[in-house]
């Protein structure tokens, strides 16, 4: 988004794109209480798990998750940027994730080093290690697996590693596969996502808007239209709020009505678009 876009609003930065600040991104009490139970779990290790349909919320859970483990004391968070990697390519990831020197070819080395590196990180702090994988149900069950067994020593009881796993329902259902039942009976920590109702998207919306420095960008009707409209998906009510933004941008518009709103997302009456069609034909 332009400066001038942004001056024209008095906006800090554009509410309704992914990458707003993390200190612009809402914290439900259930995210809250997510987030200190893996801040718990990061202490002894294991399996947290995020789950929910596209567009309700994981990632920005993620986001939130992330910052509170980084302002530990201690504490070593890695993202896997590759979800759909193979077991080499894993390997390779997290070698250089965590400082390690790996040789996909020989995995028993690879495996026993990244161990030696976490049982080292776990001697002089109080946290385990913590791996952040988005779009978890892009991973293979041989991946997922490797994970498990890396992760664990002494009989399965010493965990050198926090795993948080987030996906969408394909995870869910991997995780019931019978190859990935060990995995899944050992995830500790869940939040399981579902879409919100109007109430709740209507605070997400208003806190972007106050923490972007425009509480009065939107009419409260325009509020409550977009809420009903989005059908409880959070990422659905953005995407719509910034094409309003953008149009209203556009139009030098003071303030983002209802009136935008039908002017934007109106659907044409059935027959209008042919009509018009054969209008300019004639």
């Amino acid at each position: 988004m332009t400066t001038k876009l942004l001056a024209l609003y008095g906006l800090k930065w554009n509410p309704f794109a992914p990458d707003v600040p993390t200190e612009a991104l809402r914290l439900t009490p259930r995210v809250e209480n997510f987030c200190w139970r893996v801040e718990t779990l990061a202490r002894e290790g294991g399996f947290a798990l995020v789950a929910g349909e596209p567009g309700v919320g994981k990632s920005v859970a993620l986001r939130l998750l992330v910052e509170r483990l980084a302002a530990l004391r201690d504490v070593k968070v890695a993202l896997l940027s590759r979800p759909q990697s193979g077991v080499a390519d894993f390997y390779r990831e997290l070698g250089d994730l965590f400082g390690v020197p790996l040789a996909p070819h020989n995995r028993w080395a690879g495996a026993k080093a990244l161990r030696e590196k976490w049982q080292a990180h776990i001697d002089a702090a109080l946290f385990r290690p913590v791996v952040v994988v988005d779009e978890a149900q892009e991973m293979q069950a041989a991946v997922l697996n490797e994970l498990r067994l890396l992760g664990s020593a002494r009989l399965d009881s010493h965990l050198l590693l926090t795993a948080v796993l987030a996906g969408d329902g394909r995870l869910l259902q991997h995780l019931r596969a019978d190859d990935l039942l060990p995995l899944g009976s050992r995830v500790r920590v869940k939040l399981l996502l579902e879409r919100a109702a109007p109430a709740e998207l209507e605070e997400l919306l208003r806190h972007a808007l106050a923490k972007a420095g425009a509480p009065k960008l939107m009419t409260p009707e325009l509020i409550t239209t977009l809420c009903e409209h989005a059908a409880g998906n959070p990422r659905a009510l953005m995407t719509m709020a910034g094409e309003l933004l953008a149009e209203g941008a556009k139009r030098e518009a003071r303030q983002l009505d209802e009136k935008l709103y039908l002017e934007v997302f109106a659907v044409p009456p059935p027959g209008a678009a042919k009509a018009a069609v054969g209008g300019r034909r004639r």
